[in-house]
């Protein structure tokens, strides 16, 4: 099987040409635990595979697989990295690209580098959903509520802060506080305990935040089915919303994650759109026995 190592801001993926690369179905699971392995495979934080659609209205579908082999809706690292394979394999020459995971559409923008290759990407990532039962996050409070915002929960005895946003895939963001610091934070500890608390019924990423002012913040995520890793796309668009749900930045939002920077824009209206732009890079291509 061909493929192609890529990262956004140093959250890596394997890629796989599904048109020209035929894996059965039932495979891929298995297949993203293998390739995924860090010792024993290439090593990466899951497995992407970018299908042909019959739709006009659709350039490419996003299949995508967390390293332990769970499907994941959604992933903004990712889908700016596919964005950069199509481009640069010459997969297409369109520069605005609609790009489908889970069902969801998702718009593109591309800019492309003096070398005729993609150098960032910009992806409208849609409204951010934040109905409860959306998300989803079932917190037992007997109270209904329109959003999560600021509300506690129990981890590991005790008690945090969470603002809970789906962005196609559920994220609770958590506020450190002032005495915490984010480089020492116990996120293998805390964030397996997150990811499988009760209150999430199809687990949860979850996004350790620290604000240094009204348009910088820094960020560790742990995600679901993979354990910490370098960025997250749609993490750091659940961050920027939750931020302004919560007062503690301007609309446009710089997160710093280990692997980078991503800029994240939202007006905070209903229904508008969340704009993120970052990244993509290509590490290398190979082949491997499947």
């Amino acid at each position: 099987m061909k493929f192609m190592k890529m990262h956004g801001c140093g959250n890596d993926y394997v890629y796989v040409d599904g048109k020209s690369e035929k894996i059965s179905q039932e495979k891929k699971s298995e297949l993203a635990i293998k390739v995924s392995d860090r010792h024993f495979g290439i090593g990466s934080d899951g497995l992407i595979f970018i299908n042909p659609v019959d739709d006009e209205s659709i350039d490419f579908e996003m299949e995508m697989y967390n390293a332990d082999g769970s499907r994941s809706e959604m992933c903004g690292n990712g889908i700016r990295c596919v964005a950069k394979y199509v481009y640069d394999k010459g997969l297409t020459t369109k520069k605005n690209l609609v790009i489908v995971s889970a069902e969801k559409k998702k718009y593109i923008d591309l800019t492309i580098g003096d070398d005729g290759m993609v150098s960032s990407v910009k992806v409208d990532m849609g409204a951010p959903i934040l109905k409860p039962e959306d998300v989803p996050v079932c917190i037992n409070n007997g109270e209904k509520t329109d959003m999560v915002v600021n509300a506690p929960i129990v981890v590991d005895g005790k008690e945090w802060h969470m603002t809970c946003v789906s962005m196609g895939n559920p994220h609770a963001v958590v506020f450190l506080p002032e005495d915490m610091s984010l480089e020492e934070f116990d996120i293998e500890k805390i964030g397996p305990k997150f990811e499988n608390h009760e209150f999430f019924p199809r687990r949860v990423n979850t996004e350790f935040v620290k604000i240094d002012d009204k348009n910088n913040v820094h960020m560790r995520v742990w995600e679901r089915g993979t354990g910490e890793t370098l960025a997250c796309g749609t993490g750091c668009c659940a961050t920027g919303v939750a931020c302004i749900l919560n007062g503690l930045t301007d609309n446009d939002v710089t997160v710093h994650v280990l692997g980078g920077e991503v800029m994240v824009s939202w007006d905070g209206g209903s229904g508008s759109s969340v704009i993120m732009e970052g990244p993509a890079t290509t590490v290398f291509e190979g082949e491997i026995e499947v």
